[in-house]
């Protein structure tokens, strides 16, 4: 069950990047030659137009291949041709698969916010001895900005002091109407390992309305766009380690533990529980894709700006080379996901 969801997931999420390319592709003249969900041989598919959709049999992965998209400069070339379009026609072709995955996980995040509603950053008791006591806080009290970050929900609050910890803290409260500002340093606690501020948080949500739960829905798809972010940031810098990482196994082993933690609850909180972790997995890929990397979107987007800013395109035998490179490290880097993935679980 667990890999059937997994596919399911893995398939929406291609299938969402890939029609954003799809979309934009078909709104500037440019044929889609073949438009696909999975890799290798074709299980099914049919054609309309000059586009042939296929299902391929291994359920991963997926591709948009518009016509011209991978031939030079030639003058041969059709009008329909993705090289044949001006460079902003192709650059909002190239930005529309993450900006899919962006609007997919604000959709999924309707049904979540509109569902459970949302976890407001709202004080439930202080604990004694600690900074948020001596400060003056007290239950009820609504936090909205620690030092320049705005916060909108709870998570925003555990993820800037995960980020910061033991610094010192401007932190803004709303009482009754009214925003106060006090200074705060959080204290080491021994028996939690941590550094603490001493704010207890109630853990139930707040039922929203129609217009709470579009802004609460946009809010948590950046709320996990910084997540993504962060992640990365600390990956780079060493503050994660590669046992943090994981790729399509880890994915589905996680996809397993959601299912048999929840399955108790029925199968609506399943899929609850399900489409908030695409949420994050959503978020996650149209960053990854936004990155400057050869061979992703980021990649190729450099290259169009580029050629803006020129007035003229980078050498496409060139520019190949730079993304067939970029393709085989992605493809390095997909194996060693794999085998760390089998490794930690084994």
């Amino acid at each position: 069950m667990s890999i059937v969801l997994a596919i399911l997931v893995f398939s929406l999420l291609i299938f969402s990047h890939e029609l954003g390319h799809f979309l934009l592709a078909k709104k500037n003249g440019i044929g889609v030659a073949e438009f696909a969900i999975g890799m290798g041989p074709t299980l099914m598919h049919f054609k309309r137009k000059e586009t042939r959709y296929s299902i391929k049999l291994v359920p991963f992965g997926g591709f948009c291949q518009m016509i011209g998209e991978l031939e030079d400069d030639s003058k041969d070339r059709p009008d329909n041709s993705f090289n044949a379009k001006g460079p902003w026609a192709r650059l909002s072709v190239i930005l529309a698969g993450p900006v899919f995955n962006f609007i997919f996980a604000w959709l999924l995040a309707l049904i979540v916010i509109g569902s459970v509603g949302v976890d407001h950053p709202v004080i439930s008791g202080v604990i004694e001895d600690l900074p948020c006591e001596a400060a003056g806080l007290q239950a009820g009290d609504r936090i909205v900005r620690l030092n320049n970050e705005k916060i909108t929900v709870y998570r925003d609050l555990q993820l800037y002091l995960a980020l910061h910890p033991g610094e010192h803290l401007e932190l803004t409260y709303e009482r009754d109407g009214k925003q106060s500002t006090v200074s705060i340093d959080p204290v080491y606690v021994r028996d939690q390992d941590s550094y603490m501020i001493g704010i207890q948080y109630n853990t139930r949500r707040t039922p929203a309305g129609v217009w709470d739960t579009i802004k609460y829905s946009a809010n948590e798809v950046r709320y996990w766009i910084r997540y993504t972010l962060t992640s990365l940031r600390m990956l780079v810098t060493g503050q994660v380690g590669v046992n943090d990482v994981s790729g399509a196994v880890g994915i589905v082993d996680t996809l397993d533990t959601i299912v048999d933690e929840t399955k108790e609850y029925g199968a609506y909180p399943v899929f609850l529980e399900l489409a908030n972790f695409c949420i994050l997995l959503s978020a996650n890929l149209g960053v990854v894709n936004l990155l400057p990397i050869p061979a992703m979107d980021g990649g190729r987007a450099v290259f169009i700006v580029l050629e803006i800013v020129r007035g003229k395109p980078i050498d496409r035998e060139k520019e190949g080379m730079v993304h067939t490179i970029g393709l085989v490290c992605l493809m390095i880097l997909m194996g060693f996901l794999l085998f760390n993935d089998v490794r930690k679980l084994i």
